[in-house]
Formats: C-alpha cells, sequence, structure tokens
C-alpha cells in the first residue's frame, strides 16, 4: 500500500489534492481513499491530508504515520511543523519551491533519503501562470507524477477534470503538465550529474 501526506495551509487546495490523487488512482484500476486532517479550517491554518492506493481494498481509516511520500504545498511549514515525522527510508518528497533542498534548510534530509526522490517545483509560479491563482495542489500532482511514476500523467489529467470544468480544467492539466516536465528535466539532471 502506497501512503501519501499531503502539507500545506487552508485554502491552497490540500483536501482537493487529496481527492484528486485518489480519482487518478481510481482511473489506473487501483483502489484509493482520501481524507482531511484539520486543526482548525481556517484559511492560512496548517492543513494535513491523506491519501491511500493499493491493488487490493483499504480497510484502514487512521491518519498516515509513516507516509511513503510527503507533498508539501507551502514551504513555510518546514521549519514550523515536523512534516518529515515518520517519512520511510525510501520515501519520496516533493516540496512546492523554486529553492533547493540545501537552500531550504534541508540539507539533512538530501543526505537521509535518496536524491533521485527528492525534488521541488516552483508549484505557486506555474500556478499563477497558467491560473492567474497561486493554487499549487494540481500542479504538484504533476510534479509527483514524473518523481515517482506510480502514476501517469494522464491519470492526473482525467482526475483534474474530474473535479474542474472547462477552462479552470484546462489550465490545471496545463499547470499539472508543465510540473511534470520541470521534475522530469530535474531528475535527468541529477542523473547526468551523478554519470559524471
Amino acid at each position: 500500500m502506497l501512503q501519501i501526506r499531503i502539507h500545506g495551509r487552508g485554502g491552497q487546495g490540500v483536501v482537493t489534492a487529496a481527492e484528486m490523487l485518489s480519482i487518478a488512482a481510481f482511473h489506473q484500476g487501483r483502489h484509493a481513499q482520501a481524507f482531511p486532517s484539520f486543526g482548525s479550517e481556517r484559511t492560512g491554518a496548517p492543513v494535513v491530508a491523506f491519501c491511500r492506493i493499493d491493488d487490493a481494498e483499504i480497510r484502514l481509516r487512521e491518519p498516515i504515520l509513516a507516509p511513503d511520500v510527503l507533498i508539501v504545498q507551502d514551504p513555510t511549514l518546514l521549519h514550523q511543523v515536523d512534516v518529515f515525522q515518520g517519512l520511510h527510508a525510501e520515501g519520496y518528497v516533493l516540496i512546492n519551491s523554486q529553492r533547493s533542498f540545501h537552500d531550504l534548510g534541508l540539507a539533512d534530509i538530501e543526505q537521509r533519503y535518496r536524491h533521485e526522490r527528492l525534488a521541488t517545483v516552483p508549484a505557486t509560479e506555474i500556478a499563477l501562470r497558467h491560473l492567474g491563482r497561486p493554487l499549487p495542489n494540481a500542479v504538484l500532482l504533476g510534479g509527483f507524477a514524473a518523481l515517482s511514476g506510480l502514476i501517469s500523467l494522464d491519470a492526473v489529467g482525467h482526475a483534474i477534470r474530474a473535479k474542474f470544468a472547462g477552462k479552470v480544467a484546462q489550465a490545471n492539466v496545463a499547470a499539472a503538465a508543465e510540473a511534470y516536465a520541470f521534475v522530469r528535466q530535474e531528475l535527468e539532471d541529477l542523473a547526468h550529474a551523478q554519470a559524471d
């Protein structure tokens, strides 16, 4: 079972991101569940949402304490909340930021986890270009598809279209595709650097 924890702030579409991820998994013929965990429900407050994906029916209902994947929608949470708590040794981490893990003060995370499973993507900036609003959730799902290969970009596009309509859906699909290409390029650059 793949367990994903998404950290962000109220108003950033954290819960919607988990829902779209579960829709993408369903589209690929897998079982999935998505659910939020709210502390305070006001805009700007820290929010966590969870998604589980498996090939068999999922009976667990509790919060994810040991995630395989972390998606961080708001980098200001990195030093306010222990977002890395419980992350598996082989885990994936995707952070919404223009800065590298090192520049974000996460050199210890870089050393503890596999480099090819760590990525940053400027999701807010990509969202602003495509949507005119700083909503990184769908953008990050495109980045996650590229980082992990665990869901396809096509499935992400399907999930976005299931959640949104018209121009909003098209803009989110385009933003997710840009994030996918960005992360793929980042991983290719890393592979070339390691080969040299």
